[in-house]
């Protein structure tokens, strides 16, 4: 939980994207902003920045000075969360010694921010329907109705609509909730905005550690790009934050980003599935009658590796499926000059 006063001025700069995508989100937000009696729903793959969002209206709104305070609902056993939310009175149950006040309490003339909100249960939702549908509750053990004005923005990565079908949440709570809707992409749907990202987070934590990091090389550029990120901007905060901690020295190259590489290839087109077939039936070769190295094989295959990649380094050892520093141990051991882009003969 965090209450935010922090009131930061025009906020929607700290949103970082220059992409259509994002710049239709931050749009919407600020459209969002100028009702506080609209509740919103945001929607997005994990790490796409939903809190962002949800701040962003709020410090937008007339209401910015008044508190922000947000709950990971999937953070909170189903017993505890009902407290949470809407609080108790002295002698709710074993331990309960003073009355407390919930979190829809607190915000009061503020935003309250229920993020991962599918993942409360059924019999919870019946109890949060009444909260957001008529902005009144009682707490627990209490007689009184407690009535608020307090900006609902609700978040989730979960396809509540298909939660709907399944029976796994309630139709009228998910349609009070969704009077507004966010979708948030996920970074690779946003072009390069993956690019200004990754040099924000340089910054930032070139001052927090104490570094001197130029900046991305070449092959780092081409990496993040091409990467498919299923963390989407959390993963790349935290694989930039460890290359500029313990990996580079002067510029971040595509080795210094840990990633892994197979949960984040992108899903290749029929056509780019046809080329790979025609490319490796290009190593396709018979063995000769007075036989042949493996070492000449090992070389015939980092030559062919280093004229796709048109003598990026980085790029072979990605199609080689090894790391740099092995590819470069081989081109050494091989005597093969690295600036060779094309395949002799």
């Amino acid at each position: 939980m965090k209450s935010a006063g922090i009131g930061i001025t025009k906020f929607e700069q700290d949103i970082i994207g220059e992409s259509a995508q994002i710049q239709n989100v931050i749009k919407t937000a600020k459209k969002i902003a100028q009702n506080a009696n609209v509740t919103t729903l945001v929607m997005g793959e994990s790490g796409t920045g939903k809190e962002i969002i949800a701040r962003l209206i709020h410090n937008l709104s007339n209401n910015a000075n008044q508190p922000f305070v947000d709950i990971n609902c999937s953070a909170i056993p189903e017993n505890l969360l009902e407290s949470e939310l809407f609080g108790y009175e002295k002698g709710a149950f074993t331990g309960a010694n003073v009355r407390k006040q919930g979190l829809f309490e607190l915000a009061n003339g503020g935003t309250i921010f229920l993020d991962e909100i599918g993942d409360i249960s059924p019999n919870f939702q019946v109890k949060l329907l009444k909260a957001v549908e008529n902005k009144r509750f009682r707490r627990l053990s209490g007689v009184e109705e407690i009535n608020i004005s307090t900006r609902i923005v609700a978040a989730t990565n979960v396809a509540l609509q298909d939660a709907v079908k399944a029976g796994k949440f309630r139709e009228d709570l998910y349609y009070r909730l969704n009077v507004c809707q966010i979708r948030i992409p996920p970074l690779r749907e946003r072009g390069d905005d993956v690019v200004l990202l990754a040099n924000a987070f340089i910054s930032h934590f070139n001052m927090e550690y104490d570094r001197r990091i130029e900046g991305l090389a070449p092959s780092a550029v081409e990496l993040i790009r091409e990467y498919h990120w299923p963390g989407n901007i959390r993963q790349l905060k935290n694989a930039i934050e460890r290359a500029v901690l313990v990996e580079a020295d002067d510029w971040i190259e595509a080795e210094h980003i840990l990633i892994d590489s197979e949960r984040g290839k992108p899903k290749a087109r029929k056509q780019e599935q046809k080329t790979a077939q025609v490319n490796n039936a290009a190593l396709d070769f018979d063995i000769p009658p007075e036989g042949i190295s493996l070492e000449e094989i090992e070389k015939k295959i980092i030559l062919t590796a280093m004229d796709k990649a048109r003598g990026n380094i980085s790029k072979a050892a990605r199609l080689l499926k090894i790391n740099r520093g092995k590819l470069r141990y081989r081109l050494e051991r091989l005597n093969i000059d690295s600036k060779i882009i094309e395949v002799t003969e």
